[in-house]
């Protein structure tokens, strides 16, 4: 018989902006385990649910790259995912002067602003010239 240890937990603080509930993050936490031991067509159908961008698109595009010769379907679905959370990520900056101007519609204007504010977009400045 093994014995238990119970160990105390802490609180912590949600922040219902960087996560979800605790159900939502369960059920991702089953998916990627479930994804993570599939191969194949399963693995495939998988991957293109839990990324919102076309997969096939994507891959076209890594292969406009003469570098490129060959792309997984994890590679793909990693550079969808990272895709999908750069420009959320800059939307809701750009969101943000939006708000400051009392409008709700995102314009050119507003991505200059967060590109020109925030350090993590200076690679961006001069790029919607």
């Amino acid at each position: 018989m093994a014995a238990t240890v119970a160990t105390p937990v802490t609180p912590t603080e949600h922040d219902p902006d960087r996560c979800g509930s605790e159900e939502e993050g369960r059920g991702a936490e089953a998916e990627e385990e479930s994804s993570q031991q599939q191969t194949g067509p399963a693995a495939a159908a998988t991957h293109s649910r839990l990324s919102k961008l076309p997969l096939a698109r994507i891959k076209a595009l890594m292969k406009t790259d003469p570098d490129v010769t060959l792309a997984s379907q994890e590679s793909v679905f990693i550079i969808a995912k990272a895709t999908e959370l750069f420009v959320e990520m800059i939307a809701k900056d750009a969101l943000v002067y939006a708000q400051q101007g009392k409008r709700k519609t995102l314009q050119r204007k507003d991505l200059d602003n967060a590109i020109e504010a925030i350090d993590e977009f200076a690679f961006l400045e001069g790029t919607l010239d």
